[in-house]
């Protein structure tokens, strides 16, 4: 198969290349949206403002079902950020000249391993090192050796899940237009275009959501449940 054509290729070549500068596109948009919504904010608000609030309301309340309006607040500049840059990065696999830099594992492997750390890192800032690695060990001390590994495995495995899930959905979308291009180019990738949205979307939302999860399993292991 031919290399695809994208804008950016008129500027240089190479697949590093190619990824880092759509990498880098879609966080310029990013930006730009958010520069945009804040840029003259206004009590009743419109436009751009209007779609941000939506947006970032949007966020909180998945989040409060999930780990509580305080903590869904409190969370919210991480879980939106990664949620506005994974959506611009997966709705490029359906603008012609342009490549999703979501479609590449090693952007979705470095956006899972900034959850994991993170939330690592509020369990423990919440809960202290031993209070935090303790829960890992289970209810009953006498399986303790039993579950520790296994509850360590299964956090390693979150990076995998994180990572593959939403690189091998992209890629695998934008290879089956890519497919339906070539055999016919006019009607028969319109469906698969359809796809491609709904799945950008629905990627976007289990990301983030996935997200407030892991922050909720890590900074309430006491059991404690927060709904202001």
């Amino acid at each position: 198969m031919n290399e695809v054509f994208t804008f950016l290729g008129l500027f240089g070549e190479g697949h590093t290349y190619l990824f880092a500068s759509h990498v880098i596109l879609s966080a310029l948009i990013v930006l730009v949206l958010a520069k945009t919504a804040t840029s003259s904010l206004q009590i009743v608000p419109k436009g751009m403002q209007n779609i941000m609030e939506a947006y970032l309301q949007g966020v909180i309340a998945m989040g409060t079902d999930v780990i509580g309006k305080r903590r869904a607040k409190k969370y919210l500049p991480l879980v939106a950020t990664l949620g506005l840059f994974i959506f611009v990065s997966n709705m490029m696999e359906i603008i012609p000249g342009f490549e999703p830099p979501s479609g590449n594992i090693n952007m979705t492997l470095t956006l899972a391993i900034i959850v994991f750390l993170y939330y690592n890192f509020e369990g423990i800032r919440k809960n202290g090192v031993i209070h935090y690695f303790a829960h890992f060990m289970g209810p009953v001390p006498v399986l303790a050796p039993l579950m520790f590994p296994i509850e360590i495995v299964s956090h390693l495995s979150r990076i995998i899940s994180l990572s593959f899930r939403l690189f091998g959905n992209i890629k695998g979308d934008d290879l089956f237009v890519a497919v339906l291009l070539m055999l016919a180019p006019w009607i028969a990738p319109l469906p698969g275009f359809a796809l491609m949205s709904f799945s950008a979307i629905l990627q976007t939302f289990i990301f983030m959501i996935l997200t407030y999860v892991y922050l909720a399993g890590a900074v309430t292991i006491a059991g404690e449940y927060e709904t202001i």
